[in-house]
C-alpha cells in the first residue's frame, strides 16, 4: 500500500513537473494542476484558493465546481472550513463537510453535492498564500498517504508562486514582490531616509522541486548534512566562553543530529522531491507545527530550525551569503536581525535599517543611534516581501516601512524630507550661536556619542562638548577582550578630534541587553534589574582598573571627566571613586603624566540616588541623570516593552516633580547637574527640562539643532508658568498646556 501510495505521489510530481515546464499562462497553469490533482486523487473536486489581500481568499482555480464561480467566490479569512485552515494553517479532513464546525454554503459552486473535505494550506516558509481542497461525493476521510500527497502538490504551488508561476489578472493572481507594501513597526532610531533594498540574507530560492532518481537525492541530502554537522561542531569549538552562543549551537547540534529530522526528508525524497524540496518541506512542516505551540521555549527554537534549515539549503543549492549581486545606490538593510559588529562593517554607507525583531535597546540600535541611520524594527514579513533592489522608504519618525510605494506615497515621503532638509538648513544658520532663550537663560547642549566617527558631528551639530561618550561600544564590536593600549589610543584619538571641548567618557555600562560575547552570559530572570553596569566593574575590578589607566593614559595631561554608570547608592561611588585614585597613583608612580584636572560624576538612573544622604551631592563632582533608564525605573515600565512604554509620559507631572527635586538638591550643594537620554533630544520635552531648570542636556547630534532653535524662540519663564499651572489644576500631564502655548508663538 505505501509502495503503491510512493509511486503515485511521485507520478503526481511528474505530471506537475512538466506543468511547471509548460509555457501556458497563470490562468491555465493553475487549471491544470486542479485537473491533474483531481485525477491522481480520485477526487470530483480539487480547487485553488488565494489570498487577494490580507484578509480575503479568492477561488482561482476549480476542478469539479461550477467554473463561473472562479474569481467570484471569495470568503474571508476565518470563514468557512476554507477559512478556517487559511487562518490556522491546519488541515481539515472531514467525512461529512456540511455537519462540520463553520462549514459555510456557496451556492454559486454547486458544492452541495460533495461530502468529504480535504484542505491543506498553502505556505511558504510560514507565510500563508492560500488553500488547496479536493472534494468527493462519497462521505470518507481522507488517507495519510492522501493527505501527503496534497500537501506536496500545496509546497509545489507555493514555490510555483514564489517563481511567479500564476500571474494573471485580478488581485489574487497578481506577481508576488511587485505590489507596494506598507509594514508598521517600532521605532528605534529617528529620520527619514529612501533607496534600495539590500537583504543581509538572501532569500535561498528552490528551483527544483521534483527528482527521477531517489537514491542521488539520497546521497546529496547525507553529504550535505554530514558537512553542516561538521561546520556546526566547527562553531562549538570557536564559541567556548560564550554562554549565549553555545546554547544556540548545542541547539543547532540537537537539530543536525536528530534522526526523526533525517527521518522525515528522507521520506519526503522517497515520494519523489529533491532534496532541496525536501528540507524545505520538513521546515514549513515543523515550521507550521512550533508556531502552534503554546511553550515559548519551542517558539524560541522555531529560529534555531530555521537557521540550521537555511544553512542546509545553501550547502545543497549553493546559494552562500555571497550571490554576486553588488550593494544598491542607497541602501537600506533589511535583515532579521543583526549584530554590532556586521553592522558597523557597513558603517555609513546605508541610508536605513529594517530588523524583523530587534529592540530599542538593542546592540543594532545603540550602534544606528551612534551612526544616526533611521531604524525601525518589529518590522513583520518585511524579510518575505522584499528582494534585493526593491524600492523602499523608512520613516523612522513614525516606524513606518513603504516597500515598493506607488507614486503618491513617494511624492508625500519625499516632500517630507524636503521639509526636513530645509530645517536642517534653518538649524545649520545658528549652529554657531549659543542656546540662549528670550529669557536670557543659556542652555548647555552637547552631543552623546559612542564611536570615532561620531566625533566629526561635535562641529557639524553645534554641540559645546560630548556629554556622554559610550566606552561599551568598542568591547561590544569585538571577539575579545580589548587591549589598555588599545584603549587608551582610541580614547586619546577622541580627545583629540574633541580639539578641546569637554568630553564625558562613561565607563563600561555592560549587562541587561548589553552583553559582551566574551562574556559570560547571566541567567537572570530580570536583567535590567540585575548584575549590570557599576555592579559588574566593582565585582570585576579587573576590567575598570584597565579602562580608567587607558583613559588616564590617553589624557596624557589634558583635563579628563569620568562618569560612572548605574550608580544606585552612595557607597557604589565611594568605591569606584577608590579604584580611580588607585589608578591615579600608580600611574603616577610609574611616571606617567596624570590629567591637567580630573572630575569624577555619576548617572542618575535609578530613584534611589535622588534620596542619597547629602554627603554623596557634596561628594560627586556632577551628574547626568539618564533619562532612558530613570523613567522606566519610575514608572515601573520597561523600555522594550511595547505595550506598557508608551503609556507613560516624561511630561507627566509627577516624574517632572521628581527631576525638579533632583534640580533643587543639586543646587543646595552646588552640584553641576545635566540630563542625558532620548527626551533631551525631543524639543518639546527639552524645553520642559530647561524651563524646570535644568541647563545642560546631552543628545544625538541630530537633535541639536531643533531643540537649539525652539530654545531661543521660547520664554522659559514663561513655559514654566504653564507647568505650574497645569500641575496646579490637577493635570497628568503637561504637555497639552505646553504645545498650546507653542501654537500661540509667532
Amino acid at each position: 500500500m505505501v509502495e503503491r501510495a510512493e509511486s503515485e505521489s511521485r507520478k503526481l510530481l511528474g505530471r506537475l513537473r512538466d506543468t511547471m515546464a509548460s509555457q501556458a499562462a497563470g490562468q491555465e497553469r493553475l487549471d491544470q494542476i486542479t485537473h491533474l490533482t483531481a485525477d491522481s486523487m480520485g477526487t470530483e473536486v480539487c480547487s485553488i484558493y488565494l489570498f487577494r489581500d490580507e484578509e480575503t481568499l479568492e477561488l482561482c482555480a476549480t476542478q469539479g465546481l461550477n467554473p463561473e464561480s472562479v474569481h467570484q467566490t471569495r470568503m474571508k479569512l476565518g470563514e468557512g472550513l476554507v477559512g478556517r485552515v487559511a487562518r490556522t494553517g491546519k488541515v481539515i479532513n472531514a467525512a461529512d463537510a456540511p455537519s462540520s464546525k463553520g462549514f459555510r454554503y456557496m451556492p454559486e459552486t454547486g458544492e452541495e453535492i460533495y461530502s468529504s473535505f480535504l484542505g491543506v494550506p498553502i505556505q511558504r516558509l510560514g507565510e500563508k498564500l492560500g488553500v488547496l481542497v479536493v472534494q468527493s461525493k462519497e462521505a470518507r476521510e481522507f488517507s495519510a498517504d492522501e493527505i501527503y500527497a496534497l500537501e506536496v502538490v500545496a509546497m509545489v504551488l507555493a514555490e510555483m508562486a514564489e517563481l511567479g508561476a500564476f500571474v494573471g489578472e485580478g488581485a489574487a493572481l497578481q506577481a508576488r514582490h511587485t505590489q507596494p507594501v506598507l509594514i508598521r513597526g517600532v521605532t528605534a532610531q529617528e529620520g527619514t531616509a529612501e533607496g534600495h533594498v539590500w537583504l543581509h540574507e538572501p532569500r535561498v530560492v528552490v528551483t527544483n522541486l521534483v527528482a527521477d532518481d531517489p537514491e542521488k537525492e539520497h546521497t546529496r541530502l547525507t553529504d550535505a548534512v554530514e558537512n553542516l554537522r561538521i561546520s556546526v561542531d566547527q562553531l562549538l569549538a570557536s564559541a567556548s566562553g560564550d554562554t549565549e552562543q553555545v546554547q544556540v549551537l548545542e541547539a543547532y547540534r540537537m537539530f543536525a543530529n536528530s534522526k526523526g529530522w533525517l527521518r522525515r526528508m528522507e521520506e519526503n525524497i522517497d515520494r519523489g522531491l529533491s532534496a532541496e524540496a525536501a528540507v524545505e518541506k520538513e521546515q514549513s512542516d515543523v515550521r507550521a507545527r512550533m508556531l502552534q505551540a503554546t511553550d515559548s521555549y519551542l517558539r524560541e527554537r522555531l529560529q534555531d530550525l530555521d537557521d540550521l534549515s537555511n544553512r542546509l539549503l545553501r550547502i545543497l543549492t549553493g546559494q552562500g551569503h555571497q550571490t554576486g549581486a553588488e550593494l544598491p545606490e542607497n541602501p537600506i538593510l533589511v535583515a532579521r536581525n543583526i549584530g554590532p559588529g556586521e553592522l558597523l562593517e557597513y558603517g555609513r554607507q546605508l541610508r536605513g535599517i529594517i530588523l524583523e525583531e530587534g529592540s530599542v535597546g538593542s546592540h543594532a540600535a545603540i550602534v544606528a543611534r551612534a551612526l544616526a541611520i533611521p531604524l525601525v524594527i518589529n518590522a513583520k514579513r518585511i524579510q518575505n516581501e522584499a528582494l534585493n533592489g526593491d524600492h523602499v522608504m523608512v520613516d523612522g519618525d513614525q516606524g513606518v516601512v513603504h516597500l515598493r510605494p506607488d507614486d503618491t506615497v513617494v511624492s508625500a515621503f519625499r516632500d517630507k524630507m524636503a521639509m526636513q532638509a530645509k530645517a536642517q538648513e534653518r538649524y545649520a544658520s545658528i549652529r554657531d550661536k549659543p542656546a540662549v532663550t528670550l529669557c536670557g537663560k543659556t542652555i548647555r547642549l552637547d552631543m552623546n556619542a559612542g564611536l570615532m566617527a561620531d566625533l566629526p558631528s561635535l562641529e557639524s551639530s553645534g554641540a559645546e562638548g560630548v556629554g556622554l561618550f559610550r566606552t561599551e561600544l568598542q568591547f561590544l564590536v569585538r571577539s575579545q577582550m580589548p587591549k589598555r593600549n588599545e584603549l587608551a589610543a582610541l580614547y586619546a584619538r577622541v580627545l583629540d578630534a574633541a580639539h578641546g571641548k569637554r568630553v564625558v567618557f562613561r565607563t563600561l555600562d555592560i549587562g541587561s541587553d548589553k552583553v559582551l560575547p566574551y562574556m559570560q552570559a547571566q541567567d537572570e530572570p530580570n536583567p535590567a534589574l540585575g548584575w549590570r553596569a557599576i555592579r559588574v566593574g566593582l565585582d570585576k575590578p579587573g576590567v575598570m582598573r584597565m579602562q580608567l589607566q587607558a583613559l588616564l593614559r590617553a589624557a596624557n595631561g589634558r583635563p579628563l571627566s569620568i562618569m560612572f554608570p548605574f550608580i544606585a547608592q552612595y557607597e557604589e561611588y565611594t568605591a569606584a571613586r577608590a579604584e580611580v585614585d588607585k589608578a591615579l597613583a600608580r600611574e603616577k608612580k610609574l611616571g606617567n603624566a596624570v590629567p591637567e584636572s580630573l572630575e569624577i560624576g555619576a548617572m542618575l538612573e535609578t530613584p534611589s540616588l535622588a534620596f542619597a544622604c547629602k554627603k554623596f551631592y557634596e561628594d560627586v563632582e556632577f551628574l547626568s541623570i539618564g533619562g532612558n533608564d530613570l523613567k522606566q525605573f519610575f514608572f515601573a515600565a520597561d523600555r522594550e516593552n511595547e505595550r506598557v512604554r508608551r503609556r507613560y509620559d516624561t511630561l507627566n507631572v509627577s516624574f517632572l516633580s521628581f527631576i525638579e527635586d533632583i534640580i533643587a538638591r543639586c543646587k543646595a550643594t552646588d552640584t553641576r547637574l545635566s540630563f542625558c537620554g532620548e527626551d533631551a533630544g525631543r524639543p518639546v520635552e527639552a524645553l520642559c527640562l530647561a524651563a524646570i531648570g535644568l541647563h545642560s542636556l546631552s543628545m544625538r547630534p541630530a537633535s541639536v539643532g531643533p531643540v537649539k532653535h525652539l530654545l531661543r524662540r521660547c520664554n522659559l519663564d514663561d513655559v514654566r508658568k504653564v507647568i505650574h499651572d497645569a500641575r496646579d489644576a490637577g493635570e497628568q500631564s503637561v504637555r497639552p498646556a505646553v504645545m498650546e502655548y507653542l501654537r500661540g508663538l509667532s
